[in-house]
């Protein structure tokens, strides 16, 4: 069965109920389980004696911007960080290396206004959980986000949470979010097969769950409104290539430098769910971008890492989304304040250091 046609059964089996999609024989259930054990023997974990618990960083980004004219009548943008230990930074020790922060300080220079970042994400989320970290990031009435970025999945793959449990709980917070006015931007399912301390066959299906639930993720974000940009394959080659550089020292979470390139996925299409990103009425051709039926589309970009999908502009017929390959813009370190802090944008002090709002 292809990978288009499991994502949207899966999708259908979230939407309508039902239960999930089988991937492992009884043949290999013993195997696999002790390869389980094994791997959770070698693997860090937050809870783990001597890990650290995520970096806070939640405060305002870009503060410069409001000095620009203009930049204080405006506002910060706000933006709310929602998912697991991927999403809040988990295997960092610096504020300002957390997928948040990144996003954040980028955001803040393609709007050239600070952008207040609050982050709701728990280490060891599965999506079961997301309702209620959208109730935390929707409880100030005087703090509606802007934004909204989730990262989740891989704890729903490690725990064998059925995938149509896991789309329809990240469908059903896309929906309150979009509700409540906010852009959504999700970072679907990484590429679980590229740990390191993983082997085979476990490495084989954790791949094979991970991007089959990355691409009916897509469909139910898609579907409720929102974006989804596949972190799976990006992660996959590169980490797999650069495990030293890419992996934390718990050899599970990404280092600094995995959270970068994560996060360099995404922040084109953070931009573009605001009308900040430069492009073009048409999709380009060229990077094989194009209008596909939702459920092809998704497997698509489960498929190529930093693949974007998109509901297509109304008016189209038929349940078409939009697939883009947006250019990845590689973000500057900032040291400090007063350092550069404008990845792929006007450099400006202070960009990537939070401050208290």
């Amino acid at each position: 069965m292809s990978r288009a046609r499991v994502a949207r059964r899966i999708a259908a089996g979230a939407a309508y109920g039902g239960g999930g999609i089988g991937l492992v024989g009884v043949a290999t259930a013993g195997l696999v389980l002790a390869e389980v054990q094994l791997a959770k023997r070698r693997v860090g974990r937050p809870g783990a004696e001597g890990a650290q618990p995520p970096p806070r960083a939640d405060g305002l980004y870009g503060g410069v911007y409001a000095r620009l004219p203009g930049g204080a009548s405006a506002g910060p943008l706000r933006m709310a960080m929602l998912g697991d230990s991927t999403a809040a930074g988990q295997g960092v020790r610096r504020a300002r290396h957390t997928p948040g922060a990144r996003l954040a300080s980028g955001l803040a220079a393609f709007a050239e206004r600070p952008v207040e970042l609050r982050c709701s994400a728990l280490p060891g989320a599965r999506s079961d959980d997301l309702d209620r970290q959208v109730t935390q990031a929707l409880g100030d009435p005087r703090w509606v986000p802007d934004v909204c970025v989730i990262m989740i999945g891989a704890n729903d793959v490690t725990h064998r949470i059925p995938a149509t449990h896991s789309v329809r709980c990240l469908a059903g917070a896309v929906r309150r979010l979009r509700t409540a006015g906010a852009e959504v931007v999700v970072g679907t399912c990484p590429d679980l097969g590229t740990i390191e301390p993983v082997g085979q066959p476990l490495s084989w299906l954790a791949r094979r769950a991970s991007r089959q639930l990355a691409a009916a993720q897509a469909i139910g974000v898609v579907e409720q409104g929102g974006r989804a940009v596949s972190l799976g394959d990006l992660l996959g080659p590169e980490f797999a290539a650069n495990p030293r550089e890419l992996f934390g020292p718990d050899h599970y979470h990404p280092s600094a430098e995995g959270y970068a390139t994560a996060a360099m996925a995404v922040l084109p299409t953070l931009c573009a769910a605001l009308g900040l990103w430069p492009e073009g009425e048409r999709p380009d051709a060229s990077r094989d971008e194009g209008f596909l039926p939702v459920a092809r589309a998704a497997a698509r970009a489960a498929s190529e890492g930093g693949t974007e999908v998109a509901a297509a502009p109304g008016g189209m017929r038929g349940p078409l989304a939009l697939l883009k390959r947006r250019r990845r813009r590689r973000l500057r370190e900032a040291e400090g304040p007063g350092a550069p802090g404008a990845p792929g944008a006007p450099e400006a002090p202070g960009a990537a250091e939070p401050s208290t709002p």
